[in-house]
C-alpha cells in the first residue's frame, strides 16, 4: 500500500508545473491620451494583451511601461468602444515576424499582415523585430560603388554598397519621387520599402506609379500611414529593417528605402511622452535619440562574402530647418546626406539636389582619384557662380574681372542641365562619370 501511495504522489507531482502564475487578468482603470492604464495584470514589458470592448469586440495592445502596480498599454488600433473597468487579458503572441521570398511583391502592415488582398503570406522563416548585433570589426568595409541611376548622385555623391544616407528636405520638394526613381533604377537584388507615417494616399501612388508592376515584383512594401497608432508606426520601421536583414543574411544586395525616419522618431516621441518620459530637446525625450542609431545601425554590410543593405532614409526638416533635432541626430549617425532645396524645386529644377550642402562620406573610398577630382572641381565652379549670382543677375558683374567666375558663367547652363533628370530617365554610373568629365573639360593645371 505504501508503494502504491508513493507512486500516486509521484504521478500527481509530475502534473504540477514548475511555476504556477497567479491570476494575470486585470482591469482597465483609465485612458490618458493614447495610453491605457490597467491594474492586476501579471505581464512584462513587450507582452501583448487583449482589451474587451463593446458588442463583444476586443482590441490588442502592447505593454510599454509600468509604475508600481499600474501597467501602461499602447493600443495597436482605435479604442472607440472601450469602457471603464474593461477586462484586460494577457495573450501569447509570437514576437517573431514572417520573412522570406514569398513576401516579394506583397504589401504588409506594421505587424506583418497583408494589405494587398492577395491571400495569406508564404513565409520561409520567422525572425525577431529587434535584429541581431553585428560586431563592427566583422563588417565588410564599403569599397564598391552602387549605381542608383541618378546622374547627380552617381557622379557627385557616389553611393557605396552598404552605405546609409539621408534625404533631407522639407515637405513637398520631391523626396518620395526621388525614392521612387532609385527604387526602379538602382542595381539591387531585393528592394524593401518602408512607408512610415506618411499620407495614406501616397501608399497606393507609390506602389502604382513609382514602383510599378516590374518594380513591385522584386520588392517588399511595409506601410503604416499617419493615422496608425504610434506603436504600429514603430513596428513598421522595425519590420522593414528585419525583412532587409533576412535577405542580407541570404547573401543578397538589398536596397532599403524608408520614408521617413522623422515619422519614426515622432512615433517614439508620442509613445515616450504618453508613458511619462520628460521632454529634453525641443519636445523630444531622450529615448528618441537612442532609438535612431539602434534602427540605422542595423543596415550596412555584413561579414565579408555575405550580403549588404544600402539604406536611404528620408528626413523631414520642418520649416526647412537643417538644424532640426532629428535632422541633426540623423546627420551625425548616417554615412552622408543629400539635401533637397525648396528654391530649386520651386524653379522647376528636379531632382532638387543641393550639391553644395550634400555629401557622401564614403565617396573617396569607392571612386577613382580622377573622378573625385572632377567632382571637387564641379563643386568649386558651382559655388563660385552662387557666390557671384546676385551681381550676375543684376548685370553688375563685368566679364574678365575673374577668370574662374567667367568660366562658371560660361558653364552654368550645361551644369544645370547635367543636374536635372526626367522621372523615367535612368543614367548609369559610367555615363554619369563620362558626362561629368565632358561638361567641365580639362582641369586647370593638368
Amino acid at each position: 500500500m505504501a508503494i502504491d501511495l508513493a507512486a500516486r504522489l509521484k504521478q500527481l507531482s509530475d502534473r504540477i508545473p514548475d511555476r504556477v502564475d497567479p491570476v494575470v487578468e486585470g482591469r482597465l482603470t483609465r485612458i490618458v491620451g493614447l495610453t491605457l492604464e490597467a491594474v492586476g495584470c501579471n505581464v512584462a514589458l513587450g507582452d501583448h494583451c487583449e482589451i474587451d470592448m463593446s458588442q463583444g469586440r476586443s482590441i490588442e495592445a502592447e505593454v510599454v511601461g509600468f509604475a508600481d502596480s499600474r501597467v501602461f498599454l499602447m493600443p495597436l488600433g482605435a479604442v472607440d468602444g472601450v469602457k471603464p473597468g474593461a477586462r484586460v487579458r494577457p495573450v501569447q503572441r509570437s514576437k517573431e515576424v514572417p520573412v522570406g521570398y514569398g513576401l516579394l511583391g506583397r504589401v504588409l502592415n506594421g505587424v506583418g499582415e497583408p494589405l494587398d488582398g492577395k491571400g495569406p503570406l508564404q513565409a520561409d522563416a520567422k525572425t525577431g523585430l529587434e535584429g541581431k548585433y553585428i560586431n563592427p570589426l566583422q563588417r565588410h568595409p564599403i569599397d564598391e560603388s552602387l549605381d542608383v541611376g541618378i546622374r547627380a548622385i552617381n557622379s557627385l555623391l557616389t553611393v557605396g554598397r552598404g552605405q546609409r544616407l539621408g534625404l533631407f528636405a522639407g515637405s513637398g520638394v520631391g523626396k518620395s519621387v526621388l525614392l521612387g526613381m532609385m527604387t526602379r533604377f538602382t542595381e539591387a537584388d531585393i528592394v524593401v520599402v518602408g512607408l512610415v507615417g506618411e499620407r495614406g494616399r501616397e501608399v497606393k501612388e507609390f506602389i502604382d506609379q513609382c514602383l510599378g508592376a516590374e518594380g513591385l515584383a522584386r520588392a517588399v512594401v511595409v506601410a503604416s500611414p499617419a493615422d496608425d497608432s504610434p506603436l504600429m508606426r514603430l513596428r513598421s520601421a522595425m519590420l522593414t529593417t528585419s525583412i532587409a536583414e533576412y535577405f542580407r543574411d541570404q547573401g543578397k544586395n538589398v536596397l532599403l528605402l524608408m520614408d521617413s525616419l522623422t515619422r519614426y522618431a515622432q512615433a517614439q516621441r508620442e509613445l515616450a511622452l504618453a508613458v511619462g518620459e520628460p521632454p529634453a530637446t525641443k519636445g523630444y525625450p531622450p529615448s528618441v535619440f537612442a532609438k535612431i542609431p539602434q534602427l540605422v545601425e542595423r543596415a550596412g554590410n555584413a561579414a565579408a562574402g555575405a550580403g549588404s543593405i544600402t539604406a536611404f532614409y528620408t528626413v523631414l526638416t520642418e520649416g526647412d530647418d537643417q538644424q532640426d533635432p532629428i535632422a541633426d541626430a540623423a546627420r551625425a549617425i548616417l554615412d552622408g546626406h543629400i539635401v533637397l532645396s525648396r528654391r530649386l524645386a520651386e524653379s522647376g529644377h528636379y531632382p532638387a539636389i543641393d550639391v553644395e550642402a550634400s555629401i557622401s562620406r564614403v565617396m573617396p573610398q569607392v571612386v577613382s582619384a580622377d573622378q573625385l577630382q572632377l567632382a571637387q572641381r564641379f563643386r568649386q565652379v558651382y559655388a563660385n557662380y552662387q557666390q557671384s549670382s546676385d551681381l550676375i543677375s543684376v548685370g553688375a558683374y563685368s566679364a574678365g574681372s575673374n577668370p574662374e567666375t567667367d568660366f562658371a558663367v560660361q558653364r552654368m547652363p550645361v551644369m544645370r542641365q547635367f543636374l536635372q533628370q526626367g522621372l523615367n530617365e535612368a543614367v548609369d554610373y559610367q555615363q554619369s562619370s563620362a558626362d561629368l568629365a565632358t561638361i567641365l573639360g580639362p582641369i586647370p593645371g593638368q
